[in-house]
């Protein structure tokens, strides 16, 4: 199924930083490559999912032990790059929506679902010119591992809480901006280990829990606890605890 994007092949906005756009425009080729750039996002993608799933059906009361628990869903995923969560979600039933600032990135997303089978609606485009459109608030909206590399995160939270329909909830996670985080996650995952291409992080963009808990007040949200995710480096295994200090995912919900 063709769908329109929802800007231009040229995008100006707010929350997109022209120098991020650059290093992820290289690296947009080798999203379905599970031991390339993206190997952290595959590794955490089961951890991810396995928590998106058990929220929205918490939420929304369906059970999570049927083949399709999200079916009737409407999901948006901001930031949604070669579609690493929008496959798994459409799989389990759910309605997606994935919405990337990089043409590359969506050519990716959308030539995979195809090779799948999967019927996804992928847009070109950013948050807010989804909200200038007028398109309809979803049940819910993910913001993963995105808002660290925004150009005006307050904002971008405050687009992203639009598009969360009242009863909705929207799920975010990133890195806190602490030393811990400074050194493991990028002097640690980009130089030592080169888990990921240098420069993939910047410490100054980083945002500590209080100041994502604000945001999603101030997005008309109410925020809950965040959860700390810590990674085994000798397994890849991820896990929850009660240490924020590097990971963490938060849940903002809409009345």
């Amino acid at each position: 199924m063709a769908h329109a994007d929802i800007a231009p092949d040229h995008i100006s906005s707010v929350s997109v930083d022209p120098k991020e756009m650059e290093s992820f425009a290289r690296m947009a080729a080798d999203w379905w490559n599970p031991s390339g750039k993206f190997k952290p996002l595959h590794v955490m993608n089961a951890f991810r999912i396995g928590f998106i799933k058990a929220t929205l059906c918490e939420h929304f009361h369906r059970d999570p032990d049927i083949d399709t628990p999200l079916k009737g869903l409407r999901i948006l995923d901001i930031g949604c790059g070669g579609g690493l969560l929008c496959e798994p979600l459409t799989r389990l039933g759910a309605s997606i929506t994935g919405v990337d600032a990089l043409e590359n990135n969506l050519k990716t997303a959308k030539t995979h679902a195809n090779q799948m089978g999967l019927d996804i609606d992928y847009r070109h485009g950013t948050i807010e010119q989804l909200v200038q459109s007028g398109e309809a608030p979803f049940d819910a909206v993910l913001n993963m591992e995105v808002i660290e590399h925004v150009a005006n995160p307050p904002d971008f939270m405050k687009d992203c809480g639009a598009m969360v329909r009242e009863g909705g909830l929207l799920i975010c996670s990133t890195i806190n901006r602490t030393f811990k985080a400074f050194a493991f996650a990028i002097v640690g995952a980009e130089y030592v280990l080169r888990w990921l291409p240098r420069g993939t992080h910047h410490y100054d963009k980083l945002v500590k829990p209080s100041e994502l808990r604000l945001w999603i007040k101030d997005a008309g949200l109410t925020p809950e606890p965040p959860i700390g995710m810590s990674l085994n480096p000798l397994t890849e295994n991820w896990s929850f605890s009660d240490d924020l200090s590097i990971n963490y995912i938060t849940v903002g919900t809409k009345a």
